[in-house]
């Protein structure tokens, strides 16, 4: 099995540097119809999908998020920039947290910066947590280089033509246990948390 891990290294750290968000001057200022919302985050979320057949949002998710209790129901079938700001919280962090996880922590933002005349509202809220994200990419690329180099280290009594792929396993062994561990952090953060709606907790909705 021949393996350029060298090339995939370069290929994700420039990934990495062109990640890119969502600015809050992007999202229109004026509320949006369901297909609308679909539609704007297809458009500006699709450098994070996996394959391009998938889909980032669907209206089957949207209603189900606010009957879950993640988004505040829209007014007059219309989405406000407030909910946009949810759902792209929502869309990245369902890639590892249960819907009712989400529920528990984006509870205390909606009850309290949503839809309010106060200065800090849930845009300076989303433009600060883009700060902090940002500002962790070069660390970040520093880390998965760390690691990498770690996992070139790794199976040097094996014969030569398996270390590639054994070097590659370890190199993905190594970022899956920093999710790990992570996640179970975030999910012994969250479980900290007040349950201020324990009686809306429920199944896990499908998508």
């Amino acid at each position: 099995m021949t393996i350029n891990t060298e090339d995939m290294l370069n290929s994700i750290l420039a990934s990495i540097s062109r990640i890119d968000y969502i600015k809050p001057e992007d999202i229109p200022g004026i509320d949006l119809y369901m297909d609308q919302v679909t539609t704007f985050m297809e458009k500006n979320l699709q450098s994070s999908k996996r394959y391009p057949e998938d889909k980032i949002l669907t209206k089957t998710m949207i209603n189900n998020y606010a009957k879950n209790n993640l988004l505040p129901p829209p007014v007059k079938k219309k989405y406000s920039k407030e909910h946009m700001f949810l759902l792209i919280f929502i869309y990245y962090f369902k890639n590892i947290l249960s819907i009712n996880d989400i529920q528990t922590l984006l509870q205390p933002i909606t009850g309290k910066y949503f839809d309010t005349d106060e200065d800090f509202d849930l845009t300076a809220i989303y433009n600060e947590i883009v700060k902090l994200e940002m500002d962790q990419i070069v660390p970040l690329k520093k880390d998965i280089t760390r690691r990498f180099n770690l996992a070139k280290e790794s199976f040097s009594q094996c014969p030569e033509d398996e270390q590639p792929f054994l070097q590659l396993f370890s190199f993905i062994s190594l970022l899956s246990f920093d999710v790990y561990v992570k996640k179970q952090l975030i999910e012994k953060l969250i479980d900290e948390l007040p349950r201020e709606n324990s009686k809306g907790r429920g199944k896990e909705p499908k998508e």
